[in-house]
């Protein structure tokens, strides 16, 4: 094999923009081979992109799968049908790289990281904001244990602003039925992921003031403000919307040895202080607090986003790098998810993991009584710039 082959099912917003930079030349060892959409309208559109004369479309999924003319699924589908498309496509022997988040709901992707195992394919996750620079370097400070012990964990990531009419461009969005959320599940899976990833840890326990169709005429949810505990006694709050101008993207952690601090993506900063905390409390007297240092910080510049993650599942696929993002790992986003939208139904604390059952029996009562969106015009919208801000 030369080049990975890659089949991309859906070519949405999300889809068509993964089309354009395979078609570019952006993923040095991949090629578009074919896509599969429901609507021709939106495969006539990736045909009439340049350098698409020898990509296959396909409006049958399965015929997809089946041809023998990819290597690799890119599933950019709406939520619900990203753990049922993966098992087809483990089934048929190929590898598989979805979008986020993993699913909707934990049982679902259960299913999908068994199917993942039993086919010995790669399993790649696009979680692209793991790439950036500033975020792989917190990582890392934490995991060398630079910030000492973990005490706090807050994150204000209300930039993700959507009008009226991004919810109205598809009949699918912002509905129980269709999405299965709203920003927890469509914005933020990227930051609740870089959540756990960077400190290193799960939360125990979350409590969560979740407001449906607050700012928007939708059914799910778009204000979250989420308070969490941690396995170390360490303790959060996770604050998103998408109705905040301007927003805020602000996360701080705190240690025993200082505090991270990142606003946006490029501004972080670490307030070291002269000696661990814990230590000062206990040996100090009278007034007065540890000394610090604010370092400006910044990691090795790379921030491959969308196409750093294709490009490391081809190359992982040709045996030239691991994986960096395990597909398998995305089961934990989904539970912070839903723990906070099961808090917010069942207005108390929930510990996790979750009662999967529970989740599900919950979610279903609320797609039996879900508005059906009649008359849209499903439209494909531009997502460049539309990443928080992201580089």
């Amino acid at each position: 094999m030369e080049k990975v082959r890659f089949g991309i099912v859906g070519v949405g917003n999300m889809g068509s923009s993964h089309a354009k930079n395979l078609l570019a030349g952006k993923v040095e060892n991949g090629v578009l081979a074919a896509v599969c959409d429901l609507k021709q309208s939106k495969l006539d559109a990736v045909k009439a992109i340049e350098g698409s004369e020898n990509v296959a479309t396909f409006t049958d999924y399965t015929e997809m799968i089946n041809s023998g003319l990819i290597d690799v699924v890119l599933i950019a589908v709406p939520h619900y049908f990203h753990p049922p498309f993966a098992i087809q496509a483990f089934e048929a022997g190929l590898n598989v790289i979805s979008e986020k988040p993993a699913g909707v709901y934990t049982k679902q992707v259960e299913e999908m990281n068994a199917a993942a195992d039993k086919s010995g394919k790669i399993f790649g996750m696009m979680f692209n904001c793991r790439t950036h620079h500033n975020y792989r370097l917190m990582r890392e400070m934490i995991q060398n244990g630079e910030l000492g012990d973990i005490k706090r964990v807050n994150w204000i990531i209300t930039n993700w602003y959507r009008s009226q009419d991004y919810y109205d461009s598809g009949d699918w969005r912002a509905t129980w039925k269709g999405e299965g959320g709203g920003v927890l599940f469509n914005q933020c899976p990227h930051q609740i992921d870089l959540l756990q990833w960077i400190v290193g840890m799960m939360p125990t326990k979350v409590h969560a003031h979740v407001h449906f169709g607050k700012w928007h005429d939708i059914e799910v949810e778009d204000d979250v403000t989420a308070y969490m505990e941690f396995p170390n006694g360490a303790t959060g709050v996770f604050v998103t919307t998408t109705a905040d101008a301007p927003g805020t993207n602000r996360f701080e952690i705190t240690g025993t040895k200082g505090r991270l601090v990142i606003n946006g993506w490029d501004d972080l900063k670490f307030d070291k202080l002269e000696m661990d905390e814990r230590e000062f409390c206990k040996t100090a007297t009278g007034f007065g607090a540890p000394k610090f240092e604010t370092l400006e910080l910044t990691g090795d510049g790379k921030s491959e986003q969308h196409v750093g993650i294709m490009n490391n599942v081809a190359n992982a696929i040709l045996g030239i790098e691991p994986l960096f993002v395990e597909g398998k790992e995305g089961i934990k986003g989904v539970e912070i998810m839903d723990a906070m939208m099961l808090s917010g139904w069942l207005g108390k604390e929930v510990t996790l993991p979750i009662d999967g059952d529970l989740y599900l029996a919950e979610l279903n009562k609320r797609i039996a009584t879900g508005r059906v969106k009649e008359a849209v015009e499903d439209r494909v919208l531009d997502t460049q710039n539309t990443y928080g801000g992201a580089k």
